[in-house]
């Protein structure tokens, strides 16, 4: 019933590392302009802007299956 305090530290480890990864690319994505995309949703009213990136994460999604698909082709 012990927990393997080495197997949670190695699962934080790996989750930072995707976290700084995915922060890094949403930067460059920025600097590129792909921020803005259509099928991106944009709601205003007054002083309130609501924004809903659909391209984006479909294009990411996209993406990401591709290269999961890629690596983990067995």
């Amino acid at each position: 019933m012990g927990v393997e305090l080495g197997g949670i530290g190695r699962v934080l480890i790996g989750a930072a590392v995707a976290l700084l990864v995915l922060g890094g690319l949403f930067l460059l994505l920025g600097r590129l302009g792909i921020d803005r995309l259509p099928g991106d949703l944009v709601f205003r009213r007054g002083g309130l802007t609501v924004y809903f990136p659909l391209g984006l994460m479909i294009l990411l999604s996209v993406a990401g299956t591709i290269l999961l698909n890629i690596f983990l082709r067995r």
